[in-house]
């Protein structure tokens, strides 16, 4: 479609919303001395609250909120079920993850995984992690952002991927996790607010459709557009996917990607590190009602408008808000997305310096760290730029994110469950299954993703959705560390005690609740909401 005619105070405002939030951003990191543990972990001083909308804030950004939109316009509701299972990972996250995290006082994931294993599984896995943000949360994030400013600006895309690469890439060098934390929560309220109003005004436009109720609005769409479990060849995500598939992308993303779990580790107490995600996962409640419903609803208000569906989100912003809240809702959007790249650059510089850097020198002074994070965010900004335009070979921005955390996760889920339930494997166990799981699901995208192969084999030749594509990968995962592990040594239980569950980690787990500020509470109170959400819309 051709750019919006966005006004001058549209434009103003956008203008002066990134400024002010890049200033907040710095300010904020101003107010503690800026050390390595300050740069990389806020100097472990977050709050829940805080922790819960950074996170929130880091997973929605520009790629969800085009992304959902996209996917409503395209196929319906059912997209929401990455949403609304994403409470069941924070869930796990909160009770399970976080608890040894904290205790063991990590700064990274891969440190926490040499602990368990040995240290090539942790330099491995900080490569698995680069390259997840490299390709994921960085690539994708740059060419939705792409999309953004050349719908509503007319800018071609390569040129938008350059300018919000050196935009954000300046930003998240000169602040740290705190700032990042800070401004993500303030893109928290701003990014609700404004995704809530634009799904009210949309609703309040059906009637001139002659739509008055949900009846109606079922029977002005496609069949099964409104259907949130799905089942049968023709579904892209069938519930059986959802319920095998979603949860070996989740224990990744929610668990084991160090630039979600990092406002995790920068928790000042372990309350604050367990409610932290229990809070993110009422949160993610919402983006069905107010992401993926405009969609939904934009297929029914401007189909005839809509020519790629990526392109959904930008038409009911231009169609529905009034002049002022264009310029907010534009500035959202963009804002989140660097609040998202620099979250991702500020975590893989932490990987090199504390995983790589630190290791082969443990007296690298701090000076030094920060430096060889702050190379490591130009390098990956450039690879990333590299990518990025690939992803308008996907059917929607969503699809990309997906399909390639669901080559990525299954090593990394297998590892990392096999680490905390079974006290077996070693280092050489953990790094031959990253590296298996790494390349079997490296060789599975290249057969299904049609730019390479010329065909999607596995989807469409062996009628195999991407989500149990994870799913098979993630089985073969755990038979192979399984069997790995009965023909090696462990290592001494005495080593790992503290990294693993025992009778004594149950016995905690299931000890008395004393305050209100317990998480078991509230994740039984989250639990019970979601069961009572799948009932309704299910």
């Amino acid at each position: 479609m051709s750019h919006i005619d966005i006004s001058l105070l549209d434009v103003g405002i956008i203008l002066a919303y990134l400024l002010g939030i890049i200033l907040i951003g710095i300010l904020s990191a101003r107010r503690k001395a800026l050390s390595s543990e300050g740069f990389f972990l806020a100097g472990r001083s977050l709050h829940w609250g805080m922790i819960g909308a950074a996170l929130f804030a880091a997973n929605i950004s520009t790629i969800h909120m085009v992304g959902l939109a996209a996917n409503g316009f395209k196929d319906g509701i059912v997209w929401g079920n990455f949403e609304w299972m994403a409470t069941f990972m924070l869930i796990v996250l909160s009770l399970f993850f976080a608890p040894f995290y904290f205790k063991n006082r990590v700064s990274t994931l891969p440190e926490f995984l040499e602990k368990r294993f040995g240290p090539r599984s942790r330099s491995f896995f900080a490569f698995i992690v680069v390259i997840t943000a490299l390709f994921s949360h960085i690539g994708i994030s740059l060419y939705a952002g792409a999309v953004v400013m050349k719908t509503l600006f007319g800018v071609d895309v390569m040129v938008s991927i350059l300018v919000i690469a050196f935009i954000t890439t300046l930003y998240s060098i000169l602040g740290g996790l705190r700032a990042i934390v800070v401004i993500e929560s303030f893109q928290s309220v701003i990014l609700i607010g404004g995704a809530a109003l634009l799904t009210i005004l949309a609703i309040t436009m059906l009637p001139d459709k002659g739509i008055h109720t949900m009846a109606g609005l079922k029977a002005a769409l496609k069949p099964g557009q409104m259907d949130m479990l799905q089942s049968g060849q023709n579904s892209i995500l069938p519930w059986y996917a959802i319920l095998l598939g979603y949860p070996v992308l989740g224990i990744y993303y929610w668990c084991a990607d160090q630039t979600i779990v990092q406002k995790v580790l920068g928790a000042k107490t372990l309350s604050d590190a367990q409610n932290g995600p229990l809070f993110a996962g009422f949160l993610k409640i919402l983006p069905v009602f107010i992401m993926v419903l405009p969609g939904i609803l934009a297929y029914v208000l401007f189909r005839e408008k809509i020519t790629d569906p990526n392109d959904t989100l930008i038409v009911l912003i231009s169609q529905v808000l009034p002049r002022g809240l264009v310029g907010l809702m534009s500035a959202a959007l963009l804002a989140a997305l660097m609040s998202t790249i620099s979250a991702a650059l500020n975590s893989v510089g932490t990987l090199v310096s504390i995983d790589i850097v630190k290791k082969i020198r443990p007296d690298t002074s701090d000076r030094h760290l920060l430096r060889a994070g702050r190379i490591t965010s130009l390098v990956v900004i450039l690879l990333a730029i590299s990518w990025s335009p690939w992803i308008g070979r996907f059917e929607s921005i969503f699809d990309a994110i997906s399909i390639v955390l669901s080559m990525l996760s299954p090593p990394v889920a297998s590892v990392f469950i096999m680490g905390i339930l079974s006290k077996r494997g070693n280092d050489n166990v953990a790094l031959s299954t990253l590296l298996f799981g790494l390349l079997a699901g490296i060789l599975v995208f290249c057969l299904d993703f049609e730019p390479i192969s010329g065909a999607r084999y596995i989807t469409d030749g062996l009628g195999i959705p991407f989500l149990m594509q994870a799913w098979w990968l993630f089985v073969i995962c755990i038979g192979f560390f399984t069997l790995l592990s009965h023909l090696s040594k462990s290592r001494p239980l005495s080593e790992i005690k503290n990294l693993i569950f025992t009778r004594e980690t149950y016995e905690g787990f299931m000890s008395g609740i004393h305050n209100i500020r317990d998480p078991r509470i509230w994740a039984l109170i989250l639990l019970i909401a979601m069961v009572l959400l799948y009932s309704y819309f299910g």
